[in-house]
């Protein structure tokens, strides 16, 4: 006999158990491994403004930035976590770019 919780995920119209993701938050390292995959030449700075690694600030200064208006720089940063963003595993990010000379 399974327990309430386990019988009702297994007869309710959610997810089955298997299908269930649980990932942990990214740390300021994998941000920055991120960006740094995405931006070589760039200096990248890495921020959790609150202590629960879901709420960054980052700092993107590249070249790649080139001939985009701020806006487009700042899509371009935010589709680097565009699944953590969509999960909410990144709860709130908060973008500083700059043009590398």
């Amino acid at each position: 006999m399974g327990s309430y919780y386990s019988d009702y995920l297994r007869h309710s119209s959610r997810l089955p158990v298997h299908d269930l993701i649980i990932s942990a938050p990214m740390t300021a390292e994998q941000m920055k491994e991120r960006l740094e995959q995405n931006y070589s030449e760039a200096k990248i700075e890495v921020y959790d403004l609150t202590g629960t690694q879901d709420h960054w600030e980052v700092y993107v200064e590249s070249p790649v930035f080139a001939g985009m208006t701020r806006i487009q720089q700042h899509q371009h940063v935010m589709a680097c976590f565009g699944p953590e963003l969509k999960t909410g595993e990144v709860h709130a990010l908060s973008i500083k770019t700059k043009i590398k000379a």
